[in-house]
Parts: structure tokens; sequence; C-alpha cells
């Protein structure tokens, strides 16, 4: 070939540095973003911290001042359920049936009404508003959609064409970092999230965890989210605790997660004609009910419940009846229709039931309330596995580990036999279902015209 149809060397060798280049940037653009996953929710959690702070804190300052959550609580639950419904449409709840939702979706503009930019800020900010007004709701679930929303949207600026596997990299990488739990992550992304093993999608997860959990890590430093634990069943009353807490908590799940579902299918009905309005009305009357509750139990219902169950945990002991409060608190504030996750009031909820067994039959309370967490949690979301994990990485009890392991497979069996449906699955039924009429009705008129 003669020399005036070579190419330059220079030429061919940019060639060459663009399509490296080209292969490496995808990884480059995703490796940032899990990083970026990891700092935002250190940023989350610490904002969460904050505002439930400061709502303690006005709220128990002064004589009288217990009475602000009557009008507090009830005006942030209309603001927040506003909002939600006006500004960011398809962030109520908890944020992780949305994530399973866009897994289900096969257009991208679909999956974007669930999982955006957009998204992730409202999130992120009305689920601080509902803490910041005393709402019982956690930021753990929140945080799966902030992932997930992050992840896809970094994802579409690489390149990269993976959704399911980027939806499901996102969601475990903001469990992890949101409870400072890598192996937790990894598993409620194939127990919970996709029900299956996909080898390639599950190494996305494997690399999102870890820059995630790096970058948390060097943001937070080394810590299990409610200490560390050492206590084992040493008595016959222990075991008995421990068969107590799986069956009880599990169906007490259940009973939360089917009533859930169920109520929100009648409320759905009920908003129709006049779906703001009625909601609005729904989250006031919510709100208010709540800020009895919290009132009645002296503050104690109020926020995540993270302080209760890490001092059940340490070994005191809850009021009887907080289980019973806190569940009432939690159950309110989902089906308000303000955003907000069930993760963390869920753990205060089982470490209160298992506390109150505990003392009820004369066993340990911290080992009990251990096993509440793990049976409760495991009947409410039916993930044994992501029950025993998450607990076993938050309270670093390896002393307990071949029980936390039964109890969470009992309250999972027993909670099967009850509610045939997971919860997270069922609602996002509803946004699956939403986006298909909406698909339809946009296909039905390209056709008309």
């Amino acid at each position: 070939m003669s020399s005036r149809f070579r190419r330059p060397k220079l030429f061919r060798r940019s060639r060459v540095l663009w399509g490296s280049f080209n292969l490496w940037r995808p990884r480059l653009v995703f490796w940032t973003g899990a990083l970026a996953i990891g700092v935002i929710s250190v940023g989350f959690a610490k904002l969460a911290d904050l505002a439930q702070r400061t709502f303690a804190g006005v709220t128990q300052s002064g004589e009288w001042t217990w009475l602000l959550p009557l009008v507090l609580t009830p005006l942030g639950f209309v603001l927040s359920a506003y909002l939600a419904a006006t500004l960011f449409p398809n962030s109520q709840g908890s944020g992780i049936p949305q994530a399973i939702a866009a897994r289900h979706l096969h257009h991208d503009e679909d999956r974007t009404k669930l999982l955006s930019l957009r998204l992730a800020f409202g999130k992120i900010v009305l689920t601080i508003l509902g803490l910041l007004t005393g709402a019982s709701i956690g930021r753990e679930g929140p945080t799966v959609q902030v992932g997930a929303s992050f992840m896809l949207a970094v994802a579409r600026f690489g390149g990269m064409a993976q959704a399911k596997g980027l939806i499901l990299a996102g969601s475990a990488a903001g469990i992890a970092a949101a409870f400072n739990t890598p192996l937790a992550g990894i598993v409620f992304a194939i127990e919970e999230m996709s029900r299956t093993y996909e080898a390639r999608a599950n190494g996305l997860v494997l690399m999102a965890v870890i820059l995630s959990g790096l970058a948390a890590l060097g943001l937070s430093g080394s810590y299990n989210y409610f200490g560390t634990a050492d206590v084992a069943p040493t008595i016959l009353r222990d075991w008995v605790v421990m068969l107590t807490c799986g069956i009880g908590g599990g169906a007490l799940g259940a009973t939360f997660s089917g009533l859930a579902l169920y109520a929100g299918i009648r409320i759905r009905r009920w908003a129709h004609p006049q779906p703001l309005r009625r909601m609005l009305i729904l989250a006031g009357l919510c709100g208010l009910a709540v800020a009895v509750i919290g009132v009645v139990s002296d503050g104690q219902t109020f926020g995540t419940g993270y302080q209760q169950a890490r001092g059940a945990v340490e070994g005191h002991a809850l009021p009887l009846l907080f289980f019973a409060e806190k569940l009432l608190a939690g159950f309110l504030s989902m089906i308000s229709g303000i955003p907000g996750g069930i993760f963390a009031p869920s753990l205060a909820i089982g470490a209160g039931f298992g506390s109150t067994v505990g003392m009820l039959v004369g066993g340990s309370v911290a080992l009990a309330a251990i096993l509440g967490m793990a049976g409760y949690f495991a009947g409410v979301v039916q993930a044994p596995m992501t029950a025993f994990v998450i607990i076993l990485e938050m309270t670093g009890d390896h002393q307990a580990v071949i029980p936390i392991m039964a109890v969470s497979m009992i309250g999972y069996v027993t909670s099967r036999l009850l509610s045939r449906e997971p919860l997270y699955h069922g609602l996002s039924r509803v946004f699956i279902a939403a986006a298909i009429r909406a698909r339809r009705n946009v296909e039905k008129g390209l056709h008309q015209t």
C-alpha cells in the first residue's frame, strides 16, 4: 500500500487512546456514582439526625412545649403530602417499591418517573421535613430510591445501558451506606430487590457496595449501627424468648404488612374523586393521631426510634406497650402519603416487642431485643436472609448467630402463613400498574392521531 493511503502514526495512536477512553469512561462514571452515593447517604443521615434532635429540643424545652406536636406534626404531614403530590410525584412512602417497580419497566421514560435526580432531591428534603415534625419514619428506605436514582442518572451520562443491574447496584449501595452494613446491602439486593441471582448484575452490586461503603467509612468511620452486643441464650427462658420472638414477631410483622396493603387499596378508592384534597385531609388526620400517640408516650414514638432500639440492645428495658404505640405511629405515618421509610421504625418496634417478651418471660432484655428485631423485621419484609445479616452486622452479636438466624426464619415462615404477598412487592404493583396505564394512554393517543 502506498504511503499516501497510510494513516499517520500520531492519528492511529490518538484513535487507540480515544477508544481506550470510551472503554473506561462507563467504569469511571459508575465508580464515581457509587462513591457519590456513599457521600450522599452520610450527609442524608446527618441531616436526618439533626432534624430529630431539633424536633426533640423544641418540643421538650419547656413546661407546655409538649403541646407543640399537636400543631407542628399535622401541619408537617399536610405540607409534606402536598409537596410530594404536586412537586415530587412518586416520592411518597418508602422508596423501595419505586425502585422495585422501575426494574420491571421497559421504557426509560417510565423509569424516570420513579427514579430521577429531581425525585432524589425531593425524597431527601421531604423525609427530613417529616422527621423535623415528628413523623415515625426512617431514612433507609428513601436512601434506596436516592441511590437507585443517582446511579441511573450517572449511568446515562456514562453511556451504560444495564438499567436493571444499575438500579440494583444503586439500591444496594444506598442500604449499605445508610446502615454501614455492606453484606446486608448485597443480600438485600439479591433477596428483596431482584429475587434472583444474576451474575453480571451482582458484580455491579458488589462494586457499588464496596465503593459507597468506602466513602461512608471515610466520612463516618467504622461503627456498628446499634453498638456492639455480646449476648447469647444461656438458660431455658432465653430459648422460650427465641421461639416467642420468632412466632410473635412474624405474626406482628404480617399484620402490619397485610393491613398496610389493604389500607392502601381502600385509601386509593376513597381518594379517587378528589385525590389531592382528600389525601391532604388524610395526612392531617394521621399527623394529629401520630402527635397524640407521641405525647401519650412522652415523646418515645416520634422519629426513627433509633435511640429506643439501641437502649434495648444495650439491656435497658422499654415500656411494655412501646412496641404497640410505635407500630401504630409507624402505620399511620406510612398510610398518610408522606415520604419516609419503615426500616428503622420496624427495628424499633421489633426491639420493643422483644424487650416486652424478655421482661415478661424473665430472660435477657438485650438478647430479646435483638431477637425481636429479627422476628418482626423478617415478618414485615419477608426476607429472612436480609433480616439475619442486617441485624448481625448492626449489633455485632456473633455469639447469637444461630438464634438470630433461627428467629428470622421462624418469623418469615409465620408471616408467609398469614400474609402471602411481601409488603414492598405488593406496594410496587401500584407503581407498575400506573406506568402501564399511562403508557397505554399515550399509545392510544398516538394511534388516534
